[in-house]
């Protein structure tokens, strides 16, 4: 097992993040503060703090809802400790609210009212939303690695 410091190859990101590597390879392109350190071969190593920042931008991307240009907004007003601490479900200290902005629209009428009522509920708590991205990734890997 690798020690928390160490450098992560880019399977090993993608593979954390639930996406594949081409994705991390586009954000690299169109996000500028993305920038893995390359190995002499040109192999990308990712530090923990470039993980750290890519779990940001995909919980922005696939959670939140935010278009690319979006989280380049976000980087360029923020600075990239706003876009981390998405990864978290928190703001960085001393920062000021996010903008309300336009919410994905989700049809829940097919739960029964029970379920719909907690996720509801849960989708306003920014904690509960992030366990509940977490939980949706890591049984979207699982139906993925049983299917393999």
């Amino acid at each position: 097992m690798k020690a928390p410091s160490a450098f992560s190859t880019i399977g090993e990101v993608a593979a954390a993040l639930d996406v594949p590597q081409h994705v991390l390879r586009f954000w690299e392109a169109r996000i500028g503060e993305v920038r893995p350190l390359r190995s002499k071969t040109g192999r990308r190593r990712y530090r923990p703090e470039d993980v750290e920042l890519l779990l940001g931008i995909r919980v922005l991307l696939h959670v939140e809802g935010y278009s690319i240009r979006g989280v380049q907004r976000l980087l360029r007003d923020r600075g990239i400790s706003h876009v981390r601490a998405a990864a978290a479900g928190c703001e960085p200290p001393g920062a000021a609210p996010a903008p309300a902005g336009p919410q994905p629209a989700i049809n829940f009428e097919h739960l029964p009212t029970a379920a719909r009522a907690a996720l509801e509920r849960a989708l306003t708590d920014p904690a509960a939303c992030q366990r509940l991205a977490a939980l949706a990734i890591e049984i979207t890997a699982d139906k993925r690695s049983r299917a393999a």
